[in-house]
């Protein structure tokens, strides 16, 4: 869990001071930044193979994190004001599909690159233990260093792709109305204000309980799957499973798409996290297939959370967008909290049980959703 506690408590160090970079820079800028600090993180995994050193892993991975926290406070706002509030949610919720690509395929290309190399055809359906994949991956630190090299060189000329890009008149005049042309427009009493709006704090609340949710299932998933009372299999081939729950939310973000211009926001989110909830229970207190098949289904109604609570909260903040996403990217941070929390239940119970805590985190987005349904502002079908 150090690995995803790295990873995510950089969205609760960098947001605030990206967000006021952001301000200053603005979105273009801000995304390059981004860009290429993920590119460094990367880099530095080179040296950490090298040295063989795990803390130097972590500093690496909250380095790359650092560069994705930035990436997400330019971007997501700048994708709400490349056109009408109305279809912001639809605009994520794309964005956030081609996220689930990643997430879908990353699986299959790191078993190929490591996994493939350190297990023989032989022994793929035994189980490696700890001690006999570190000390083969000691041997061979090249697989651990080579698809970062990609990634950064990757990174890198992307950066230069979109610094290199103009961006559209009509996304310049939407940001130019929504920024202030001055940093020190942004008042402390704005700021203030931003700390007293309900709806973004509870929209905070929310992103935090579901990204901890998500996270905290997809990281138990090989451990709960491969369980003598679930799917009673080896560790190896439970790990077949977890791109199907990634893939889930991929499905589900691109037919969100299709059906969020015919319904509320809000009323799309309340429905998703009670299903999400629902299938919890079940896999809690149920077994076998049951318990596997409906903990996997929750990544489809996980697709469409991110992009609705983001809008939805950020809706009518006006000039101080950028701000409100960096206070909404800082609570991303839940992935950092919820999977250890949920990692110390499941050592004092057991690893079914303790997935009782994303469950209350689904049940608090729906109450989110539900509180939005008196001041609901997008429209429900896509302006003409």
């Amino acid at each position: 869990m150090l690995v995803q506690f790295c990873f995510f408590s950089a969205y609760f160090l960098i947001s605030i001071p990206a967000g006021a970079i952001i301000q200053r820079v603005g979105y273009k800028a801000g995304i390059v930044t981004g860009l290429i600090l993920a590119s460094i993180g990367c880099l530095c995994f080179y040296p950490s193979a090298e040295l063989q050193s795990y803390p130097m892993f972590l500093f690496s991975l909250f380095i790359l994190a650092s560069g994705v926290t930035f990436l997400q406070v330019a971007a997501n706002p700048f994708i709400t004001l490349l056109g009408p509030s109305s279809t912001a949610a639809i605009r994520l919720t794309i964005a956030q599909a081609c996220n689930s690509i990643g997430t879908t395929i990353a699986p299959f290309i790191g078993g190929y690159f490591i996994f493939s190399q350190l297990v023989s055809p032989a022994n793929t359906t035994q189980n490696v233990t700890t001690a006999e994949f570190a000390n083969i991956t000691l041997q061979n630190t090249q697989l651990v260093q080579t698809p970062y090299l990609v990634l950064a060189v990757i990174l890198i000329l992307f950066a230069v792709f979109v610094s290199t890009t103009t961006f559209s008149d009509v996304g310049k005049e939407l940001i130019e109305d929504n920024l202030p042309a001055k940093v020190s427009e942004v008042t402390h009493v704005n700021i203030n204000m931003l700390f007293h709006n309900r709806k973004l704090l509870l929209g905070a609340v929310a992103i935090f309980c579901y990204v901890g949710a998500e996270v905290a299932i997809g990281s138990f998933l090989v451990t709960f799957i491969s369980q003598e009372n679930i799917g009673n299999i080896s560790l190896n081939e439970a790990a077949f499973y977890v791109p199907f729950y990634w893939g889930g939310a991929l499905v589900g973000r691109l037919l969100g798409a299709l059906f969020m211009p015919y319904f509320t926001t809000n009323k799309i989110l309340t429905f998703n996290s009670a299903i999400a909830a629902t299938l919890i229970f079940i896999t809690i207190f149920s077994s076998g297939y049951t318990s596997m098949i409906t903990v996997l289904l929750i990544g489809l109604f996980n697709s469409i959370m991110f992009p609705t609570i983001f809008s939805l909260a950020l809706d009518g903040l006006g000039k101080l967008t950028v701000q409100g996403s960096s206070i909404l990217c800082l609570s991303i941070v839940g992935g950092a909290v919820i999977p250890t929390l949920q990692g110390v239940l499941a050592d004092l119970f057991t690893i079914q049980s303790a997935f009782i805590l994303p469950a209350l985190c689904y049940l608090y987005v729906m109450f989110f959703a539900i509180t939005t349904l008196s001041n609901q502002t997008i429209s429900k079908q896509i302006t003409k």
